[in-house]
């Protein structure tokens, strides 16, 4: 599956979450509903994925941070519940994209009327290294 296809899938599955739960829930809850549809669209979904940290070749910490969301093994899915999507977001999506050494993010916002309004793709323009974003609101 191209990975174009594959966010759609991932996109589709959380406007379905946001219709039928709407706004202002605990970010807990829009990930166990999205994992749930996602699932039942046969995607392999992970979540709450430990990511190590790895300094200069030695590992720092086998769970530094916990990703939200990993579908197929290729989207790193961060989940989001607050007023308004800040720049901080995007860079620790793209922070977990280099150290897991993944391509796409995608940063889902929950908390507006609309779910379009706080979808963003973050691209790791490099993910064998020193990644740049692409944030770019969808």
């Amino acid at each position: 599956m191209e990975l174009n296809e594959l966010t759609s899938k991932i996109i589709g599955a959380a406007i379905n979450v946001h219709k039928e739960l709407g706004p202002g829930l605990l970010e807990s809850v829009y990930n166990s509903c999205l994992s749930i549809e996602l699932k039942n669209c046969g995607l392999e979904v992970k979540t709450e994925v430990p990511l190590p940290v790895i300094y200069k070749g030695q590992r720092v910490s086998d769970e530094g941070f916990r990703l939200d969301m990993v579908v197929e093994d290729r989207v790193i899915v961060e989940l989001k519940s607050v007023e308004k999507i800040q720049p901080v977001h995007q860079k620790q999506l793209l922070t977990y994209l280099r150290l897991a050494t993944k391509t796409l993010g995608l940063l889902i916002n929950f908390n507006g009327l609309s779910i379009k309004d706080g979808i963003y793709r973050v691209v790791n323009s490099d993910a064998g290294g020193i990644g740049k974003s692409s944030g770019k609101q969808l």
